[in-house]
């Protein structure tokens, strides 16, 4: 479904995406992890064009796309089969979550306005967010929220999902809530690429990890694999101070 290859990046004179490959399956629930600064958000942020990458070819379903030289009805072409959930919502605090819902389908795709709210209650409901269709997010606790936004994501029906570290700005239990639906979601068998730092989820819900550090993918394979045994000593280092697992 998608494949990336030698994406680069950099900010001025830090190089910060040093030649990135991967590869998604169709259905694949795919965690990027590795320490913090090894890249990982800006691979997602310029795998959606919402940072331009240096150089870099992307395969999307059966198009490639080359990142340097991608146009903006090529960008709007991709980002019509993605969806993007950002760590801290990005919800417009003026309307309510409905509203945050519907809008992309209305001014956007041009979806007629009674038919973007049916598939909005719709997406809701799937979130158990039914009961706060009319709530502003002032109104809404970080958990509710972030429901919302997948809400939101689920609501415009992508291919592919990418989750931006969803639960970090969360308090253990209100992580549990949104969790509870990303894991939903696997069972339904969407495709999702995760950065998160929630080992657990990687462990137990995902079933490929991409392991980053300094810029570049140290490693990738099956979550089984890359918890029983991982190949590379950093990724051995990396697990030892997530989850304090003795690798012997």
């Amino acid at each position: 479904m998608l494949e990336i290859c030698n994406l680069r990046k950099s900010f001025g004179n830090l190089e910060i995406l040093k030649g990135v490959d991967l590869k998604v399956e169709k259905g694949d629930v795919a965690a990027i992890l590795g320490p913090s600064g090894s890249g990982k958000t800006t691979l997602l942020r310029c795998i959606n064009f919402l940072e331009k990458a240096d150089q870099g070819r992307m395969v999307f379903g059966q198009e490639e796309f080359n990142f340097g030289r991608i146009s903006k009805k090529e960008v709007a072409r991709v980002r019509r089969k993605t969806a993007f959930v950002f760590q801290n919502y990005n919800l417009f605090g003026n309307k309510t979550a409905l509203q945050n819902v519907t809008e992309g389908l209305i001014i956007a795709r041009k979806i007629p306005k009674t038919e973007a709210v049916e598939i909005g209650k719709r997406a809701l409901a799937k979130v158990g967010m039914s009961d706060r269709c009319g709530f502003y997010p002032s109104q809404l606790s970080g958990g509710q929220k972030q429901r919302v936004a997948i809400a939101r994501a689920i609501a415009t029906e992508p291919e592919i999902i990418y989750f931006d570290e969803p639960t970090s700005a969360l308090d253990p239990r209100l992580t549990g809530e949104v969790l509870a639906v990303m894991r939903q979601l696997a069972d339904e068998g969407m495709t999702m690429l995760v950065v998160t730092h929630e080992m657990n989820f990687a462990r137990t819900v995902s079933n490929k990890v991409i392991f980053m550090e300094d810029g570049i993918v140290k490693e990738t394979g099956s979550a089984k694999c890359f918890f029983k045994n991982p190949h590379e000593e950093t990724s051995r280092k990396f697990l030892q101070m997530t989850e304090g697992v003795s690798m012997v």
